[in-house]
């Protein structure tokens, strides 16, 4: 034992040994920037990344229909879009209310939300003589739905349709910004069709919160036993 631990101790003090490097430890793997980057976030303030495995952002997806598509498209939804065109035409502050409770997804609401838009809409059309004040209050819910889905703003489908407002879209912000602004002149300036377009999109994408409720299991004690005598 001896030897062979002499032996090995002239080996390694040896010059003419080729000399081998310690070996180092793994270094963990490092996230880059744009791993750790974020271009969205939910209705309910939560990031969203966009990035692909490879790096890319993955571009936000149009609407299933247009602002202008009133009576929707011609699948198995399609008497649903005729109610939502019926309700937006007839009584919007019902339309409203049930697109904030699909959203929300919190059964129960759609009263709420329903006599708050038809307060506005009693005064505006009072006061003023239309509906010009329901639009501040239910531009918010586009908004919501835009940036809970990953949905293309105004901005970005002028620009995938014709190429228009490209500068817009390199800011992020700035970009969200726009798109803001253009949501409230959306419910402005058209606000039935964008109440119909958010209704068609809600009930493509969320089922109604009534569907959701879980069954309760009722636990019934046995009757009270009592021995009987025999004969």
């Amino acid at each position: 034992m001896a030897e062979e631990k002499k032996l090995n101790h002239e080996q390694e003090a040896n010059p003419l040994l080729k000399q081998q490097p310690p070996q180092q430890p793994p270094k963990a793997e490092q996230t880059t920037e744009q791993q750790d980057r974020y271009l969205g976030w939910t209705a309910d303030g939560l990031p969203i990344s966009h990035g692909s495995v490879m790096g890319q952002p993955i571009p936000r997806s149009p609407w299933n229909s247009s602002a202008c598509a009133c009576l929707g498209q011609n699948d198995h939804f399609c008497s649903s879009d005729l109610e939502v065109c019926l309700l937006g035409s007839v009584a919007p502050c019902v339309l409203y209310g049930s697109n904030m409770e699909r959203l929300h997804s919190n059964p129960g609401t759609f009263g709420n939300h329903c006599l708050h838009y038809s307060g506005l809409y009693v005064i505006g059309n009072s006061c003023f003589g239309w509906n010009c004040l329901a639009p501040w209050l239910s531009y918010h819910s586009r908004t919501e739905i835009r940036r809970r889905f990953n949905l293309e703003g105004s901005c970005e489908a002028l620009n995938r349709s014709c190429g228009c407002c490209g500068s817009y879209l390199e800011n992020e912000e700035q970009r969200e910004h726009y798109e803001l602004a253009c949501d409230f002149a959306t419910h402005v300036f058209c606000h039935v069709c964008a109440l119909c377009q958010e209704g068609r999109e809600l009930r493509r994408r969320v089922p109604h919160p009534g569907f959701n409720a879980q069954p309760v299991l009722v636990m019934i004690p046995p009757g009270e036993q009592t021995m009987g005598r025999g004969a």
